[in-house]
């Protein structure tokens, strides 16, 4: 089912998508001549946060998970990007280092755009400019709302909102209304929740209890969307 109406999942999407998708079919059919592609396998290191950035990176196919990590070298999940979105693109405008590190959450093929080359596009293709900065402004609001929730809402509330944000990544299209199948671990699932493995385990465990979520293996199933909305409690 579609969550319009019943919780703004805008609020947690970046819209790096729409920088490619400003592209003609010529623009995009020569940067794609000079991408270079790769096939990432499930954990693989894409960037590595304070790395220089010498490209920008596209998911043709897969799912990635942009974290940082604390002093301790624990995780923490601040975005799970998708299928047709960019990352790195920050730091290659800003001539800067990558301010976090991206891994692949399944197995993933990416093509690399490298800097020179990105950059150039901006001066031939009139529309990606705009759109980039469109892009880097809503991405600003994203991640402040997303800071937001830690301060404001309980863990199992964080959690809610986490499975309706990775439901809405992992759905096979919008109007699909069946139940969604997130494959992801445990350990992923607290690091985006900003809670420990255990507190997520036995929350699960409770949603499953309920009917709303059920599970195969690290495979979490959404049966209820309806009840993690009123669960996560985000006005």
């Amino acid at each position: 089912m579609s969550l319009k109406g019943i919780f703004p999942i805008d609020k947690w999407i970046f819209r790096s998508r729409s920088i490619m998708e400003s592209l003609s079919a010529e623009e995009m059919d020569r940067l794609l001549s000079d991408m270079v592609e790769q096939v990432y396998k499930k954990g693989q290191i894409i960037f590595r946060e304070n790395n220089p950035a010498f490209g920008i990176y596209y998911i043709k196919q897969g799912k990635v998970k942009k974290y940082k990590q604390d002093r301790n070298g624990n995780e923490h999940i601040i975005y799970v990007a998708n299928e047709g979105e960019l990352i790195g693109y920050h730091p290659v405008l800003a001539g800067d280092t990558y301010p976090d590190s991206a891994a692949a959450l399944e197995d993933s093929r990416i093509a690399f755009i490298p800097r020179e080359v990105f950059l150039s596009a901006m001066e031939w293709a009139p529309n990606l400019s705009k759109h980039l900065l469109s892009a880097l402004s809503y991405e600003y609001s994203v991640l402040a709302n997303s800071l937001s929730i830690v301060a404001k809402h309980s863990v199992r509330e964080r959690l809610a909102i986490s499975l309706i944000v990775l439901r809405e990544k992992y759905k096979v299209s919008e109007q699909d209304t069946n139940d969604v199948s997130i494959n992801i671990s445990r350990k992923d699932l607290a690091s985006m929740t900003a809670t420990t493995e255990e507190n997520v385990v036995r929350i699960l465990k409770e949603l499953k209890d309920e009917g709303i979520v059920g599970t195969q293996g690290r495979k979490i199933i959404i049966h209820d969307v309806k009840a993690l909305v009123q669960m996560a409690n985000y006005q």
